[in-house]
């Protein structure tokens, strides 16, 4: 398009007057903009209530775990030397732990070595494979083999170790090479292969463990040049050891590890407990389960608020979204408070919502055959909220719902959590039903972000009003065009005129 200056011949302000013509010309297209930027926002309400409904559908699957309902504490006599941590199906009581013996790693340290600096060259001497083996959880020689190439330090070369897939750590400390095992515990339990030692400084050639013929090619690389010693005999490794302990009193056992679990009771040793008991007592902790439940009730009535207020907010019809004319006139504290309004009551009035929310509601009103104590909320110390502007609350009677859970967790469990679809269907389950119902329908109505506007109803309509609005777009500038047509052949017709009086007044001098 090129410039357009109108009025020369008539001194009438063209601009003007073609702009506040096409003000009223727009008014169709600012009305199909403002609907299309309310339809946005209401998808993008009801994608933040999607939102939310998800956070809640996520913490329904804590709800459904039996650790939600029957949280067990574990208390120690000793807690330097042993702590314990528990499961749901751990068994309430008073367990006795005698450490007599912690497990430890086997660690072995260089004597006389000939490296003068660990971070200058090792030379080319030992350039090559090497390789150094140790035994698998079986109790059979694996080798790890590595490479020195040339220009590697020995601090290279140890960390090549301690990065590789085997479990030991190498390193170089106050001029002498160290080489321990990255795990506690003896592998090498008969003791007759390579002295005792769990770390062999070179290459089994024979692992048959059956047979017992352990057989090993020493490498020089590590005996020589860095000075280790192989095996316990020679003053070399101090292997690992198994932890050993007495469990009440009477049951002798032995671990790799400085842990054991029993009876869902996982034990923890940190220090021998010289001949004495440690005592440590199982109860259902039932200040855990009711931080469980009220954590999740909270959430819900979070949920709940959300999708009561959304259909309380005021409607304010007078307030549609502010076209760019509009907002360049207005203040930004004025647009705000515009806005406020404009947004207000979006999603009131929605069936997506208010169903959902009488859906979610109704969930919680069902008898639940459970075979224990309880078999509906009341009976827990949970009710609904008697006030409707609060749209279904839960309301916790604390000191009833922890009287519950003491006197029968796993009733209290099964009137929440049971994914039956009969009368012992959970209260939760329902729930879950509800919510994902609601979800759905609310993907129906806005989608989801990676959806295109062709697949929810919101969207389509988003879609027609860009078609129309494009199709308008082009009218209007169609009519432009017209009105500056129109204007330029009155010019023209003003011009001639103008000059035939010229001609006529020159004629009359």
């Amino acid at each position: 398009m090129g410039m357009r200056i109108g009025g020369l011949a008539s001194g009438i302000d063209t601009d003007s007057i073609i702009k506040d013509l096409m003000k009223a010309e727009r008014i169709p297209l600012d009305k199909m903009e403002q609907d299309k930027t309310k339809l946005e926002w209401q998808r993008d309400s009801f994608r933040d209530v999607n939102k939310k409904l998800l956070e809640l559908d996520n913490m329904m699957l804590d709800m459904k775990m039996s650790k939600t309902y029957n949280s067990k504490s574990v208390t120690s006599s000793m807690e330097g030397a042993v702590i314990a941590t528990s499961t749901s199906s751990s068994t309430n009581g008073t367990y006795n732990i005698n450490v007599e013996k912690l497990a430890t790693s086997a660690i072995n340290i260089g004597t006389e070595n000939n490296v003068a600096d660990p971070d200058v060259s090792i030379g080319t001497d030992y350039t090559g494979e090497h390789s150094l083996s140790y035994f698998d959880e079986d109790g059979k020689a694996k080798n790890f083999t590595f490479e020195i190439k040339a220009g590697d330090t020995v601090n290279d070369v140890l960390k090549k170790i301690t990065d590789g897939d085997n479990p030991i750590r190498a390193f170089f400390a106050d001029g002498q090479v160290v080489f321990e095992t990255t795990r506690t515990g003896n592998y090498n339990e008969d003791g007759d292969f390579f002295g005792g030692a769990e770390i062999i400084f070179g290459t089994v050639t024979d692992s048959e463990t059956d047979g017992k013929t352990f057989e090993s090619e020493s490498d020089t690389f590590f005996t020589e040049f860095l000075g280790m010693v192989q095996g316990k005999d020679e003053g070399g490794e101090k292997g690992g050891e198994n932890a050993s302990f007495t469990y009440n009193n009477n049951l002798d056992l032995t671990s790799k590890n400085n842990n054991y679990t029993l009876n869902g009771i996982t034990f923890q040793f940190n220090d021998i407990t010289d001949d004495k008991n440690a005592t440590l007592t199982v109860n259902n902790d039932v200040d855990a389960s009711f931080d469980n439940i009220m954590a999740f009730v909270d959430k819900y009535n979070d949920v709940v608020e959300t999708l009561n207020g959304s259909q309380q907010e005021q409607l304010y019809r007078d307030f549609p979204p502010l076209t760019d004319a509009q907002r360049e006139e207005m203040s930004d504290n004025e647009i705000e408070l515009w806005e406020e309004k404009a947004k207000s009551g979006l999603l009131k009035g929605e069936s997506a919502i208010s169903s959902g929310l009488f859906d979610m509601r109704q969930s919680w009103y069902s008898t639940v055959e459970t075979g224990g104590q309880f078999s509906s909320l009341t009976q827990i110390g949970i009710a609904t909220s008697s006030d409707y502007l609060d749209g279904g609350k839960l309301i916790v009677n604390e000191e009833e719902l922890k009287a519950a859970l003491s006197k029968d967790p796993e009733s209290v469990q099964k009137l929440f959590s049971n994914s039956k679809e009969d009368s012992s269907r959970g209260l939760v389950n329902r729930l879950e039903d509800a919510v994902e119902s609601t979800m759905n329908r609310i993907n129906e109505r806005a989608g989801k972000g990676t959806d295109t506007l062709e697949n929810y109803t919101l969207g389509k309509r988003m879609k027609d009003l860009e078609d129309q609005i494009d199709a308008f777009e082009d009218r209007i500038t169609q009519i432009e065009d017209r009105y500056w047509r129109q204007f330029s052949a009155m010019e023209q017709a003003i011009s001639m005129m103008n000059n035939q009086s010229a001609m006529l007044m020159s004629n009359f001098q």
